[in-house]
């Protein structure tokens, strides 16, 4: 039978990503807008002054209801004994119905003047209103101060409103009340083009006779009190059924309307009073009131509500996500101060001592592919070592084009052994050093990596507990000169080292890193030894030991050094790799959490923790970064600058632990404000890409880095091999 193909995984696309991103900010911007985060406030300040010069005495003498749409303007009041009941800011989920049970409980309708973005919010109370016999009007989008808006935004307000109301009752209305608005006689000269701009859009513009001034919340007496006319007169009234508490307005209401029924009075709504005021000044064939909506209308209106609602529900998960994260992240940064200085300090003590010192002799496995720019110092610091007990050195070429094996048997050195394969893989050249290994503690180390000269003696000392079957060394970044390289640097010493603390303290270690890491021999063929079937063989075979019971602790003092990837390309590359190549050794163990014994308490607290913190938080965590530009442009910028400080303060807190215990210099931390964001963001889209391979079933491939090779002293404060013996002999070489 034919092998079944591997299907690969395209290259990232950088237009997908931004895609998504546009996607993300425009949901975001839509949502602010419906919020009015794009409105100027109100400011009193703004009408003193104003004349009254250019608004037409007829109108600031006339009527609540204003009519600019011919050339001659005109206004109208009600007839006596006529009331209307006009509500702003409407419609609320708590205050609407409770406003629409007074007014059946009295038989009376209601105009309502709407804000959009409540409509998209509640188009079914839109719909109730309308089918119950009520009117509707405009009283603009996001209840901006219409006089500081430029013309073009005005009309999108009204427009906006229309196509809502349009779209949840398929009708569309000719009223529209100005937010901030009063009575007739207070119209300012800067209104004026207001009301021009209204009639031209074919708008009856509204007012009112009587405010009840129920948003002050003084007690329903003074609110029934400012809405009763003088005498018999006609009156349209101010109300509101949202912007707060309206309890007082509800009983200040179910008062009300008995009270002017009791005196003669009529309730109607404004186009109503308008036909009876029409029909009393003998006016014939000019009625008011909703007409239908075109079909048009009625569907831009039902997309816009329903993208302002996909906006408001997206807006709502980032908000919990964003305390999820908040939550993980401040967790897990106590559980790691916790749990990761217990473990330094315990380190410290005196007479801490793992048992025996460990003398045996080690072999040390480096697997080489095309690794000649490294290969020579990384093999002259593992031959040096000052282990009392002997270090084997066996280089196995894994079909290296560059000339890797010829440079490694070209240095001379008695305790190397070159072994020439051809290409297998990673897996397969461990292997194949294992077996050819001499001894039974195993060092496997990268073919670009530099130990300090006490780096194998140290690493291998855990084994004098019996228990312990591997241990993890303390990886380097040698190469820090660049900024990719410096935030590299803190990575290591924050988000492994510091890690690795607090996983051997809840012994859930999950990754023994390939750069340096130690194996008892029984352990490793207890295991399986490495294997292909994840591209992270380091951490499926860590896994493994884990689930057989065997420690797998972290020795701080093994130091090696390794070269950083120095671009964002190769940074890509190698962080896909370890991302996808998790979550397959993740997706492989994860059965063992129903597993009872070692193998369960390992797998369910190492799992656990690896999909909280190191999936589900990391793919979670631009939340932040976006709510933080969010908030800086339509937020409070002094709270968003605040919680954004105090979340790079953690950051630094926890770095400023994380190299004290690793005995780090602190200045290179002045990078760590940058680091979020273009670093952060980085590895964001690196654990998205490796999430989607992951769902979609495709096959990552062997991603194999450029290196430069670290100078001989190692760059930034590696430390200088040791020099070998000049009369060294030829090592042996192997070749299968």
């Amino acid at each position: 039978m034919a092998a079944r193909a591997r299907r690969l995984v395209p290259r990232p696309s950088w237009a997908v990503y931004a895609a998504v991103f546009v996607v993300l900010g425009g949901i975001l911007f839509v949502q602010a807008y419906a919020s009015g985060a794009f409105i100027p406030d109100y400011r009193s300040e703004t009408t003193s002054g104003s004349g009254q010069d250019d608004v037409p005495e007829e109108i600031r003498k006339g009527g609540p209801i204003v009519n600019t749409t011919a050339e001659r303007p005109q206004s109208y009041s009600l007839p006596a004994r006529t009331v209307v009941l006009t509500f702003d800011d409407g419609p609320d989920p708590i205050w609407t119905p409770a406003v629409l049970e007074v007014l059946e409980k009295h038989q009376v309708p209601g105009t309502f003047f709407v804000l959009g973005s409540q409509v998209v919010r509640y188009p079914d109370l839109v719909r109730e209103l309308d089918a119950k016999g009520h009117e509707l009007g405009v009283h603009t989008f996001t209840h901006p101060y219409l006089a500081e808006l430029p013309g073009w935004q005005r009309r999108m307000e009204y427009t906006q409103t229309q196509l809502v109301i349009a779209g949840a009752t398929g009708s569309r209305t000719n009223l529209v009340r100005f937010p901030y608005s009063s009575r007739a006689d207070a119209f300012l000269d800067q209104d004026w083009p207001l009301l021009q701009q209204a009639g031209e859009l074919g708008y009856l513009t509204v007012v009112n006779d009587l405010d009840s001034r129920d948003w002050e919340r003084q007690g329903a007496d003074g609110m029934v009190e400012r809405s009763i006319p003088a005498g018999y007169a006609g009156a349209i009234t101010l109300w509101h059924d949202s912007g707060g508490d309206r309890s007082q307005t509800i009983e200040a209401l179910d008062r009300y309307i008995p009270l002017m029924k009791e005196r003669g009075y009529t309730f109607t709504t404004v186009s109503g009073g308008l036909n009876r005021a029409l029909a009393e000044a003998g006016v014939t064939g000019a009625t008011a009131g909703p007409t239908e909506a075109t079909a048009s209308e009625r569907w831009r209106g039902q997309m816009l509500i329903m993208a302002v609602r996909a906006a408001d529900g997206t807006f709502i998960v980032f908000g919990a996500l964003f305390v999820v994260v908040g939550v993980l992240t401040i967790g897990r940064t106590v559980l790691m101060f916790v749990l990761a200085l217990r473990h330094a300090r315990k380190r410290r003590r005196p007479d801490f001592a793992w048992g025996p010192p460990v003398t045996e002799p080690v072999s040390v496995i480096v697997p080489a592919y095309n690794e000649k720019e490294g290969i020579a110092a990384a093999v002259r610091s593992l031959a040096a070592g000052d282990h009392p007990g002997g270090i084997e050195v066996v280089v196995v070429d894994d079909g290296s084009t560059d000339g890797t094996a010829d440079i490694a048997a070209g240095l001379g050195l008695p305790n190397v052994r070159v072994v020439r394969k051809p290409n297998g893989g990673k897996p397969s050249a461990l292997n194949t050093g294992v077996a050819l290994a001499r001894h039974d503690l195993i060092v496997m180390v990268d073919g670009d990596t530099i130990f300090e000269p006490d780096a194998v003696r140290r690493l291998v000392q855990p084994f004098g507990d019996p228990r312990v079957g591997a241990v993890a060394g303390n990886v380097k970044v040698g190469n820090r000169r660049s900024m990719i390289a410096k935030w590299q640097h803190i990575e290591y010493v924050i988000g492994f080292n510091l890690d690795r603390r607090l996983y051997e303290t809840l012994r859930c270690m999950p990754t023994i890193p390939g750069a340096i890491g130690a194996f008892r021999r029984k352990a490793l063929e207890y295991a399986g030894g490495m294997t292909d079937d994840t591209l992270a063989e380091d951490t499926d075979v860590t896994m493994a030991l884990g689930r057989a019971g065997w420690k797998v602790v972290y020795e701080d003092s093994a130091r090696a050094w390794t070269e950083a990837p120095s671009s964002i390309g190769q940074l890509w590359k190698q962080r896909y790799r370890w991302s996808y190549g998790t979550m397959q050794a993740m997706w492989k163990h994860r059965r063992g959490v129903l597993d009872k014994g070692a193998s369960g308490r390992f797998s369910r607290r190492c799992l656990a923790f690896l999909t909280l913190f190191g999936v589900l938080l990391p793919l979670a965590a631009p939340v932040i970064d976006l709510l933080a530009v969010f908030g800086l442009i339509f937020l409070d910028r002094t709270a968003t600058v605040v919680a954004w400080a105090a979340m790079l303060g953690l950051q630094f807190l926890t770095a400023i632990v994380a190299f004290r215990l690793d005995k780090e210099k602190l200045g290179v931390l002045w990078v760590l404000p940058l680091q979020q964001f273009v670093y952060r963001q980085l590895m964001y889209l690196v654990l998205l890409q490796s999430v989607v391979t992951a769902l979609t079933g495709g096959r990552l491939g062997w991603q194999k880095l450029k290196r430069t090779g670290l100078e001989p002293a190692g760059t930034a404060g590696a430390p200088r091999p040791l020099p070998l013996p000049a009369e060294a002999a030829s090592p042996r070489q192997v070749r299968f």
